[in-house]
């Protein structure tokens, strides 16, 4: 039997191995666009754990990566700082934020409650396109989930919600949830592997999608609440499989 100390060992031996994640180098336009750049591919690098917590963040080999000067690599790393990213250690280094697992809990109650009114209005004026639409979606994650592609699954679960708020007439709800989920995200991403969750979830979309097409706002909302329930609920289980990951 595979104790608790074996999986951690285990964990970090992964994360050792793969040591850290290699720039890609693209090409970028001069000027405030380079560190916009950057800073999104950075970003997007970390939510997706493709830079795993506690990775090392080399200004210089980004730098080089992107054949630009240090200056605008500093900007997008100040900038992911300040959203909690990253971390900056003047006398060890710069390094990938691992996940504050005490954000968590409000950060998906806070999304609970814009997307509880998301799916609310959705039910009330969803049109028959837009219903074909969620649809569509719908079939996207199933052949996602078929191919085994997990972030292919998560860049169509993304546009699900998306969806949802312009079905319900105000986008911008999405938009503010985007702004407050970042960490979610990342520990979304652990979830993802987990035998079985990407089929539940799709379930639940499907569940969400049915009652929006029953035009019942009551049942969207309870569909839409037991899904987000869920995902608070597999915190500890992340947490315990990915302990190195994880900070209080």
């Amino acid at each position: 039997m595979t104790t608790s100390t074996d999986q951690e060992a285990a964990n970090a031996g992964r994360t050792r191995r793969r040591g850290p994640a290699k720039p890609v180098a693209r090409p970028v336009q001069r000027g405030a666009s380079v560190a916009a750049t950057i800073y999104r591919d950075l970003r997007d690098a970390i939510v997706s754990l493709r830079r795993a917590p506690g990775e090392p963040v080399v200004e210089k080999q980004i730098a080089e990566a992107y054949g630009v000067s240090r200056t605008p690599v500093r900007e997008a790393v100040l900038k992911l700082a300040d959203e909690g990213l990253i971390e900056i250690f003047p006398q060890s280094g710069t390094f990938v934020a691992r996940i504050p697992l005490s954000t968590l809990p409000e950060a998906i109650a806070i999304r609970r409650a814009l997307e509880e009114a998301t799916v609310r209005y959705a039910a009330e004026r969803a049109t028959r396109s837009q219903i074909a639409n969620l649809r569509a979606n719908l079939e996207l994650q199933h052949e996602r989930e078929a191919a085994g592609d997990r972030e292919g699954f998560h860049d169509a679960d993304e546009a699900f919600h998306a969806l949802l708020a312009e079905t319900a007439g105000y986008p911008g709800f999405w938009t503010v949830t985007q702004q407050v989920k970042v960490q979610v995200d990342r520990y979304r991403h652990l979830t993802l592997p987990v035998a079985g969750r990407i089929g539940k979830a799709i379930a639940e979309h499907e569940a969400i999608v049915e009652a929006i097409a029953a035009h019942d706002p009551d049942r969207a909302a309870r569909a839409l609440t037991g899904h987000l329930d869920d995902l608070q609920l597999a915190i500890g289980d992340a947490q315990r499989a990915n302990p190195l990951y994880f900070t209080t």
